[in-house]
């Protein structure tokens, strides 16, 4: 690994500069992004710039025992700590910390209101921090599910382990009974210092939005290339990924992961599956379905809370992140709406998967990836991690500003790179 920071002290010694990167990911929308523009590939141990890495090498490289030192010419694609946000149950504990530090602070932001449910049931929620499900982390607030189960026990809920990924674990109950017998099954203890991994159970999205009968969530890729100040940038190329079976309700269908799984890695192996669009609709054209069946002024107003989401639970986790000026990370959020067009975010991933199902997937990842690699690396085009991370218009591409602190402070923003989200 490169230990000296290579000296460039005009331009013309930029252009002479041969930037090195190397990656963990043998993926052709990366490796073709960097050798496009003439980078040369090297392994961990050389000499490199950049490093696209697995999230747990990039936490090797940070970690006190390593005691390696990254040069001003190098940049890794992960925060030391991301999990603060992808792991499950993480993410849920910081949104309820934010939310608890604005309403000690009598911030507007944490303000309550009352909310009467479809059962006729009333209860308190938050009027504008209120875009994640009732979720209790398994074992330790067990005790606080419960109460919460019994106050509406015909409700759904998912259960999820917080480590794991791709639906893997996964799977819903109507009844407290199916719980405790998962946990004898499973010899999954309820008791937080005998149990060795932690779940996540939240209230299920039970009427979400259907197109054609079928559920879906949305994918969206939100890059972040600074925590303290926040600089976060929404791609504009998210898509829909379908469920392969129509949503149904009932108990018979409870169990029937192809009904309540959006997770291409799980539909991908049903009957239904189409291969040739992989489940697949681009946001833009979801953009155009809501406007024609819902019209435009509420379909505006859900593409602003969806900003909106993703600023505050960025916001929720910035103060404990480990913001090294090294790094840069793609997050892949997943969100479900609701047949009210209220959205929800279901979980973050800190590695989004970049394996092309279809035609239309290459492309759009291939132009991530380099539109990434464009906002990160400053326009002299050689990794530095002292620059400033103000983009240009041009180095944008597809991605939007979401939100950019360090400009709204400095208030000279342009209208291109101005923040869109209305905070």
């Amino acid at each position: 690994m490169a230990q000296d920071t290579k000296k460039v002290s005009s331009r013309n010694s930029y252009e002479k500069y041969k930037v090195t990167y190397c990656t963990d990911l043998e993926k052709s929308v990366i490796i073709s992004n960097f050798e496009r523009r003439g980078w040369l590939q090297v392994g961990p141990e050389d000499e490199w710039n950049i490093y696209w890495s697995f999230t747990q090498n990039c936490r090797n490289i940070f970690s006190i025992e390593n005691g390696y030192r990254l040069a001003d010419n190098q940049m890794i694609n992960h925060f030391p700590n991301h999990y603060e946000l992808s792991r499950k149950d993480l993410l849920v504990k910081n949104i309820k910390r934010y939310r608890r530090e604005l309403e000690r602070d009598g911030n507007a932001l944490a303000e309550k209101t009352e909310v009467t449910l479809p059962n006729g049931q009333v209860v308190t929620r938050y009027a504008y921090l209120d875009f994640i499900p009732t979720t209790f982390v398994l074992p330790a607030d067990y005790n606080m599910f419960v109460e919460e189960y019994r106050k509406s026990p015909q409700s759904t809920w998912i259960v999820k382990p917080c480590g794991k990924s791709q639906g893997a674990g996964i799977f819903l109950i109507n009844k407290l009974s199916k719980l405790k017998k998962w946990s004898r099954e499973t010899k999954t203890s309820f008791h937080p210092q005998l149990s060795k991994e932690s779940y996540v159970i939240s209230r299920y999205i039970d009427n979400p939005l259907l197109i054609g009968g079928k559920k879906f969530d949305l994918r969206l890729y939100v890059l972040i290339t600074s925590f303290r100040p926040l600089k976060a940038y929404l791609f504009q190329h998210g898509f829909c990924r379908f469920c392969t079976v129509k949503y149904d309700t009932s108990v018979t269908e409870l169990d029937n992961m192809y009904v309540h799984l959006t997770n291409v890695s799980v539909q991908k192996h049903g009957g239904d599956y189409n291969s040739y669009h992989g489940g697949k609709m681009s946001v833009q054209n979801l953009r155009l379905y809501l406007e024609g069946t819902r019209g435009r002024q509420v379909t505006e107003k859900l593409f602003v809370e969806i900003q909106w989401l993703i600023v505050h639970s960025l916001k929720a986790v910035a103060p404990v992140m480990a913001n090294d000026r090294h790094c840069f990370e793609c997050y892949g959020y997943d969100i479900i709406i609701d047949d009210s067009l209220k959205p929800w975010l279901i979980e973050v991933n800190a590695s989004p998967s970049l394996q092309s199902t279809t035609h239309n997937d290459r492309i759009l990842k291939h132009k991530l990836i380099d539109n990434i690699i464009s906002v990160v690396v400053p326009p002299a085009g050689v990794p530095d991690a002292r620059w400033n991370k103000i983009p240009t218009a041009e180095a944008l591409g597809d991605f939007e500003v979401l939100i950019d602190e360090e400009l709204i402070e400095r208030d000279d923003v342009n209208p291109r790179t101005k923040p869109r989200t209305r905070l």
